[in-house]
């Protein structure tokens, strides 16, 4: 379904509107690592996906930067995409895969502070104020249109912010993933003790670490949750056959986050698919911002789409897209690691041990100092930064 962006939608309407019900069909659908089926589980399906977080369009909230826009409509849809994969990984991180929503339910504390976390107030930490501010540093004028890769650069600089999560996010870039380079990010102590070992190897490690830092027992032995984004381009203007069962798979994991990307002109927050269709939460529907009540508790019915789910054939899919894994563990990267290289046939992207000789790190990219961070991983990444938005009808 396609709304332009001055289009305000009623709940009413988003649940018994003009929604075409899911396919009868024996494909298996796949949400998010978990599988369905279409014919006898359709209710477990609606209700993973009512589940999920879904950042819209809002209008009325506190201007940005003080004199900026209240309403992000017409401009913020890869913005909110960029909420629903990173909200979908604080769920992820603090009320595991399986924690259903239910309409009217007693709210757990957990669930609130995430939402805390999004809602439109410039003091949260993924606020679309905060996005939009920080999108300024990547050369992103506030109300700018975003891509794929230049939302993954924003989540991982407000990340750093998040004392309560401590997420990791990284962004992947030049399609290739370092192991290495991501176990020194989720376990710094290693290289603080110059040490390459396993975090049960604390009591070892106590003679090197002391006096060196103030690390406790406990965050030497802490793996960071691991947030990982790659952004990818699967094609010219058209995504590439070839890489269609490849992308597909990526659902099949049980650490998918699913895909930020879109169709042309809008941006969408893929989590799943059903035969050639891609299953997506629309951000093109503007609803009012919500404040808090007393106690921290939330009006949330609007954080949570309880239509069946909107579909696109997955040839309409925009090339330019970042896909996103959580790894709350050392041992879920690993086993995240080994499905990537037993399952992909035609890889996407690249899984390397260490730094390639040949490989360009952003840390020579950094060494260009005339532009944005953005600028620089869109020279290097082959400009990927689509405008991603519904136009005017």
């Amino acid at each position: 379904s396609v709304y332009s962006p001055t289009t305000t939608l009623t709940y009413d309407t988003l649940r018994f509107g003009e929604f075409e019900d899911f396919p009868e069909t024996t494909e298996p659908v796949w949400i998010l690592g978990n599988e369905y089926s279409a014919l006898t589980e359709k209710e477990e399906i609606l209700s993973d996906v009512t589940s999920r977080l879904w950042f819209t369009y809002r209008k009325s909230f506190p201007p940005i930067g003080g004199t900026g826009p209240t309403s992000d409509t017409g401009w913020g849809c890869m913005l909110r995409c960029g909420q629903m994969i990173l909200g979908q990984a604080l769920m992820c991180r603090h009320l595991g895969r399986d924690w259903r929503w239910v309409r009217g339910q007693k709210q757990r504390q957990e669930y609130i502070s995430i939402l805390n976390a999004f809602i439109d107030k410039k003091d949260s930490y993924y606020s679309i104020h905060q996005i939009a501010q920080m999108g300024v540093g990547e050369g992103k004028p506030i109300g700018q249109w975003y891509g794929p890769n230049t939302v993954a650069q924003v989540l991982k600089k407000l990340a750093v912010f998040d004392t309560w999560s401590r997420l990791v996010v990284h962004v992947a870039m030049d399609n290739t993933v370092v192991i290495e380079e991501i176990k020194r990010l989720c376990m710094p102590w290693l290289d603080k003790a110059e040490v390459f070992g396993e975090p049960e190897r604390v009591g070892e490690l106590n003679g090197c670490l002391e006096g060196a830092c103030a690390l406790s027992e406990e965050e030497v032995a802490l793996w960071k949750p691991l947030v990982l984004l790659i952004p990818l381009r699967l094609g010219l203007s058209d995504i590439n056959g070839a890489y269609i069962e490849t992308l597909k798979k990526c659902f099949m994991l049980p650490q998918s986050l699913g895909v930020i990307g879109g169709k042309p002109n809008s941006a969408h927050y893929f989590i799943g698919y059903v035969g050639g269709e891609l299953i997506y939460l629309d951000p093109h529907t503007t609803q009012t911002a919500v404040e808090p009540c007393e106690h921290g508790q939330f009006p949330d019915d609007t954080y949570h789409c309880q239509h069946p789910p909107c579909r696109m054939h997955i040839c309409e899919l925009d090339p330019s897209i970042a896909v996103g894994f959580f790894c709350r563990t050392e041992d879920e990267f690993d086993d995240w690691c080994m499905r990537i290289r037993r399952v992909y046939n035609l890889p996407m992207f690249e899984l390397v041990d260490s730094q390639p000789s040949h490989l360009v790190g952003v840390d020579a990219i950094n060494l260009t100092p005339d532009f944005s961070d953005s600028e620089r991983l869109e020279r290097f990444f082959d400009s990927e930064d689509e405008e991603f938005e519904i136009l005017s009808l």
